[in-house]
């Protein structure tokens, strides 16, 4: 579709976008008004660089015009003057595409991370401690709100498994490609003859789900108690303050045990249990996206990976971008930035290429 054709019809859609945006029964019901404004907000950013486009395209055109019909000196100014307006039609029209790609709905919205030791033994866990570590840091450096909601600690101090929840401004956008199997190169504290051993953790980035979004019947839930326990199954608790809830239409269980209070437990449980059935949820709606659970799970074996840190050539490398950093000290000190750009730079250059210019 030609660039006029998509204004005149972002355009309409603006128009008709303001109109309802003063109807009354959209300014009562808050979710429409949200939705409906936000998509106003698009529609405005997309009409103001369109018209701008249209308008360098236009001077391009004349401009280009009159270096052909001019002689000397003012043939080379009309040829600067084409020049620097190309380049400008070239950003603008990049700018275009840029806003056509629809948006996540979920770039906005917090999110829980799952950490687990997978293939390893002890030095998986420890690997899943460290990071955990790196997401905490890296939160903190940029601003964002993080907490533990819960964390199974192994016998050497690391961790079976551990739940953070992430909150602040583009936490989804920055952390969705984190999912997936990672993979650990070094030589473990375990290990007596300084050997390399290879072991993974698995990363699961779940967008959080809000009350409304994902209704959760309490008929659907089969909730069982019992003692908290640490490493090696020694109880640490002597009340039924653990939880286990299992929904029983998608067999999902979450187990919550690191507060002193079974309520308490229980509320932390459903929040994991609602961001896990709103992503299967997202998943069924888009039929690309269906095995996206799985695709960052995966059978957390060595051999499957999204990245690997190898600690004896302080080297990390992202195994989908092809980009490799001789960082990793820096890397799981919390800086993850230089990656967390490059797969948002990857992630926008594909959606792209769907995108006809």
């Amino acid at each position: 579709m030609e660039i006029a054709d998509r204004l005149e019809a972002i355009e309409a859609e603006l128009a008709d976008s303001e109109t309802r945006l003063a109807d009354p029964a959209v300014v009562s019901d808050p979710t429409r008004l949200e939705e409906l404004a936000r998509r106003h907000k698009e529609l405005s950013e997309l009409s103001s660089v369109g018209r701008a486009l249209t308008e360098a395209s236009t001077d391009l055109t004349e401009a280009r015009n009159l270096a052909t019909d001019a002689n000397g000196e003012d043939a080379a100014e009309y040829g600067e003057m084409a020049d620097e307006l190309a380049k400008q039609v070239e950003d603008l029209t990049q700018q275009f595409r840029l806003l056509l790609v629809p948006a996540d709905p979920d770039d906005d919205r917090n999110v829980i991370v799952e950490i687990r030791g997978a293939e390893g033994g002890e030095e998986a866990n420890l690997f899943a401690r460290d990071l955990r570590d790196m997401y905490v840091a890296y939160a903190k450096r940029v601003g964002w709100s993080v907490a533990q909601l819960s964390g199974q600690l192994s016998d050497m101090g690391g961790f079976t498994e551990v739940t953070l929840s992430l909150k602040g401004a583009g936490v989804w956008a920055r952390l969705k490609h984190e999912g997936g199997p990672h993979r650990v190169q070094r030589v473990p504290t375990t290990e007596s003859q300084g050997r390399v051993h290879t072991s993974s953790a698995t990363v699961t980035v779940l967008p959080e789900a809000e009350e409304v979004d994902i209704v959760i019947d309490e008929n659907d839930l089969e909730i069982n108690v019992y003692r908290s326990s640490g490493p090696g199954g020694q109880s640490v608790n002597t009340t039924d303050s653990a939880v286990r809830v299992t929904h029983k239409p998608t067999g999902v269980v979450v187990s919550m045990q690191d507060e002193k209070s079974q309520l308490q437990n229980k509320a932390k449980a459903l929040r994991v249990l609602r961001a896990r059935l709103y992503a299967a949820e997202q998943d069924r709606k888009r039929a690309e996206l269906s095995e996206s659970r799985r695709d960052q799970i995966g059978g957390g074996g060595r051999s499957e990976k999204i990245r690997t840190y190898n600690y004896k050539d302080n080297r990390v490398t992202d195994h989908r971008i092809g980009l490799t950093l001789y960082k990793l000290d820096r890397i799981v000190a919390g800086e993850l930035d230089e990656i967390t750009d490059a797969l948002v730079s990857d992630e926008r250059e594909r959606q792209l290429g769907l995108i006809d210019p």
